[in-house]
């Protein structure tokens, strides 16, 4: 299962295929005149053939190091020649950057034995879901290449501070990704939503698999994230034949050395799913992280998932944008008083070449209102909105990020007096 949600409990059973690599830096270099610092690396590479999906997870990925504010974190699929793979050929359904801190004296044994059960813990977003489900600070999908995650000044995720890290433990990253290779495929829309019946499916995939809620997956479960599982392959065209190929991760982050200057972001991913009830004073969400249309009629009406959600700590909204995926029309976060705080609208593409291949989205806008124009209320309602096209789908998503800063230098809140 891959990390949009993560069971810590069967952590060791999930990651027995973990591969312990280091990327490669592929360039490292300082951008004039902002003291912006960028690398790109490239991760451990993975195999895959016609048909067939990968959900892999590289631990201990090259990452900067010390006390420093991200600026921005990008991430595309490429070819061991460092080409970029069209999502008609393999379709990259996700990427997160999840952190993690590691017991030091155990390293050595983790590395070893793969044995992730114990000396690891892992540190998740401030929210809003449930345990460990959609976990990650960085991640997104087909749209990468065309979505922005640029952060303006003097705003920054801050890492690698060394008063938040346990002692005796180390800072570090993993990727988990979701690759799923199309050519060939029978179906190929089908596949790239992981719909079952277009899987070739062990005889007792259903007695063996658990949903979301731990229990026994239902027959009923039509097509997602369960259904996509490494090494499965999606039912193939008679008699096509492809090679194999071997794939990475090529990333590039931006970023600064810490200093008073920098103010840092807190981070939510925000759930159409999430079915929020309260236990007293308390709110306990339920993220299900993934969801199926069906097609109503012959309507043309679309189709629309709304969560009302509750932040108990606000800020000063500085970034916004959503991870969805084919079909969407677009998706809308509101205020507790109706007001828009950001719309996230779609980009398709209309070509063959990496980026803009036609009928997958290519990109999804995001908002950068004017820094302190938006403040979300400390335990303000929000209400999320996803829409899509009224047609049969299978693992749907609405997922929207959300940067938030406690506080406002000096200088911009002048700009308001």
């Amino acid at each position: 299962m891959a990390y949009l949600v993560l069971n810590v409990k069967e952590l060791g059973q999930a990651l027995v295929d973990v591969t312990l690599g280091y990327g490669t830096t592929y360039s490292n270099y300082l951008e004039p005149d902002n003291h912006i610092k960028s690398a790109t690396f490239v991760s451990e590479n993975f195999e895959i053939g016609p048909g067939k999906i990968a959900v892999k997870t590289f631990l201990d990925i090259e990452f900067p190091k010390g006390h420093i504010g991200v600026k921005s974190f990008d991430v595309e699929l490429v070819d061991e020649d460092g080409n970029s793979v069209p999502l008609y050929e393999t379709y990259f359904h996700h990427w997160f950057a999840i952190k993690y801190f590691e017991n030091i004296s155990m390293s050595t044994y983790i590395e070893q034995y793969h044995d992730l059960r114990n000396g690891i813990i892992f540190q998740r977003n401030q929210g809003t879901c449930q345990g460990y489900i959609l976990p990650h600070y960085w991640g997104l999908g087909s749209e990468s290449r065309g979505t922005s995650s640029n952060l303006p000044d003097p705003f920054v995720v801050e890492l690698g501070n060394p008063t938040q890290i346990p002692q005796g433990f180390k800072e570090k990253w993993l990727f988990n990704i979701m690759a799923i290779d199309t050519r060939g495929a029978l179906h190929r829309k089908g596949c790239t939503e992981c719909r079952c019946n277009l899987l070739n499916l062990p005889k007792n995939f259903y007695n063996v698999t658990t949903g979301i809620d731990g229990k026994p997956l239902s027959r009923n479960y039509k097509g997602g994230l369960f259904c996509c599982q490494d090494n499965l392959q999606c039912k193939l065209r008679k008699d096509f034949d492809a090679p194999k190929r071997k794939l990475s991760l090529r990333y590039k982050i931006r970023w600064v050395d810490w200093d008073e200057h920098q103010v840092p972001l807190k981070f939510y991913i925000l759930d159409a799913t999430d079915r929020v009830r309260l236990n007293g004073s308390t709110s306990i969400h339920d993220c299900q992280a993934e969801y199926t249309i069906p097609r109503i009629g012959d309507s043309d009406s679309p189709h629309v998932k709304k969560a009302n959600i509750p932040i108990e700590k606000g800020g000063y909204l500085i970034y916004s944008t959503s991870h969805m995926h084919t079909g969407v029309v677009n998706t809308t976060l509101y205020g507790q008083d109706g007001r828009v705080l950001c719309t996230s609208t779609t980009k398709y593409g209309t070509g063959k070449e990496a980026g803009n291949e036609k009928g997958y989205v290519v990109g999804m806008s995001g908002c950068y209102p004017k820094p302190g124009s938006i403040k979300i209320k400390d335990g303000e309602i929000l209400t999320l909105e996803s829409i899509y096209q009224n047609k049969f789908r299978t693992g749907a998503m609405g997922h929207f990020y959300i940067y938030l800063a406690e506080y406002l230098p000096n200088k911009i809140i002048n700009n308001f007096v």
